[in-house]
């Protein structure tokens, strides 16, 4: 005969998420409702493009998602729904989390809402923000081995000249 055993593991991620939260809560400008949900986000370059993709399974991001531009950053707010009917006949183990949550990235002065475009497919939500990196490659400047021609002085002589 074996026995089954239910038991909740504990997440310490979770926890020291938690109390960092409620550590910094009056002196950063974070969310002040709980989050159980939190999506895994990734950005990454994509020529002069920047893409911002959130893993969003089972969410309904025409109802539940909402993305915005505002004050240059760019706001992700959603909320997963727990839609399931409670079973109080037996007992039960919940990995999955439900509940709302909200993700926000910074977005450069030159960057304005109509270079933010989004679409979602299989379960997750791509977000393309348009030439944030245009124009930020650094130019190099030639150094050479000789010293710079003497600089002319406003009656004619140069430098060297008038000493």
């Amino acid at each position: 005969m074996t026995t089954l055993s239910l038991f909740n593991r504990r997440d310490p991620f979770a926890e020291f998420d938690s109390l960092m939260r409620n550590a910094f809560a009056g002196t950063a400008p974070m969310t002040t409702e709980r989050t159980d949900f939190m999506p895994a986000a990734e950005t990454l370059r994509d020529g002069d493009d920047a893409v911002v993709r959130l893993e969003l399974p089972g969410i309904d991001v025409e109802h539940d998602v909402t993305v915005e531009a505002v004050s240059g950053r760019l706001v992700i707010r959603g909320e997963r729904r727990d839609e399931r009917a409670e079973d109080d006949r037996g007992r039960h183990v919940r990995e999955i989390r439900y509940g709302r949550f909200e993700r926000t990235f910074a977005l450069p002065a030159h960057v304005g809402p109509d270079a933010i475009s989004a679409g979602y497919d299989a379960g997750v939500l791509s977000i393309r923000v348009a030439g944030v990196y245009a124009g930020t490659e650094p130019t190099r400047i030639a150094v050479s081995s000789s010293s710079p021609k003497a600089v002319e002085t406003v009656s004619g002589e140069t430098a060297d000249d008038a000493s």
